[in-house]
C-alpha cells in the first residue's frame, strides 16, 4: 500500500497522507484466549506478565514503524473482561455463570502495560497523538446494567449452542451444525459466543467517536481527526 500510494501521489504528498490519516488498531484478544482455548504451552514457557509484555513489544514495534512511514495519530481500544464473553463463560466448570477469571486477569494486565506504553510513546515520539477506547468500562457497564443501555439479555448470545450459547456454533460451519438463534439480535449484548452485536458496537463506535476523555483519551477519534 505505501509503495501504491507513493507511486501515485508522490513522495511529498504520500508523506502528507500518512501524517494525516488516523490507524486504528485493535489487538490482544485472542493473544490472550488461545493459550486457555488451545493445546499452547506458552503460559508454561512464560508469565502472564512475560508474555503481555511480549504482545505490548510486538504492538510498540508496530507503532513505531508506522510512525517512521509517517504515521503520527492512532486509534486504540483496551480489552473489556475477556473472561466474561460466552465463550470462555462456558469453559468455567459447573456453568454457575461465573467468568473465566483467569483470562480476564491477563486482560487487566494488558490494559496497565497498554496505558503505559502510550504515555512512554508520547513522550519519545514528536507529535504522536492518540485516541485510546476503555472498552473495560463501557462493556461492564452494560453487561451490569444491559436495560439501561436498551438491551434485555447479556448473559448469553444471541447465536451459538450449549451454555450461554457460548459454544461457536453460529452457521453450522465449525464443525458443530446445530445451533440456537434468537428472533431479536438487537435485544442481546452479544451476538454469538465471541462478539458484542451489531447495537452493541454502535454505541461504542459513538463512544469512540466523541466520548468523554474518561472513556476515550486522551483524544477521541472526532478530535484526532481533527488535530
Amino acid at each position: 500500500m505505501e509503495k501504491l500510494l507513493r507511486q501515485k501521489l508522490g513522495d511529498a504528498e504520500a508523506k502528507a497522507f500518512f501524517s494525516r490519516a488516523v490507524y486504528l488498531i485493535n489487538i490482544g484478544a485472542n493473544d490472550y484466549v488461545s493459550p486457555f482455548t488451545t493445546n499452547s504451552s506458552v503460559l508454561q514457557s512464560f508469565s502472564k506478565e512475560e508474555y503481555v509484555g511480549m504482545v505490548i513489544g510486538n504492538l510498540t514495534d508496530t507503532i513505531k514503524e508506522i510512525y517512521r512511514k509517517g504515521g503520527k495519530k492512532f486509534g486504540f481500544l483496551n480489552l473489556g473482561s475477556l473472561g466474561c464473553v460466552p465463550r470462555q463463560k462456558a469453559l468455567v466448570p459447573g456453568n454457575t455463570g461465573s467468568c473465566f477469571e483467569e483470562i480476564t486477569e491477563i486482560a487487566k494486565l494488558h490494559n496497565a502495560a497498554l496505558s503505559k506504553a502510550l504515555q512512554e510513546l508520547e513522550i519519545k515520539l514528536v507529535e504522536f497523538k492518540y485516541a485510546k477506547h476503555d472498552i473495560n468500562i463501557s462493556f461492564s457497564e452494560r453487561a451490569n446494567n444491559p436495560e439501561k443501555y436498551g438491551f434485555k439479555v447479556a448473559d448469553r448470545a444471541c447465536c451459538g449452542s450449549g451454555p450461554y450459547r457460548g459454544i461457536n456454533s453460529c452457521g453450522g460451519k465449525r464443525g458443530v451444525t446445530e445451533y440456537e438463534l434468537c428472533s431479536d439480535p438487537s435485544e442481546y449484548l452479544f451476538f454469538d459466543s465471541n462478539h458484542i452485536s451489531d447495537k452493541a458496537n454502535k454505541q461504542i463506535s459513538e463512544l469512540m467517536w466523541s466520548g468523554a476523555p474518561n472513556i476515550t483519551g486522551p483524544y477521541n477519534l472526532k478530535a484526532l481527526f481533527e488535530a
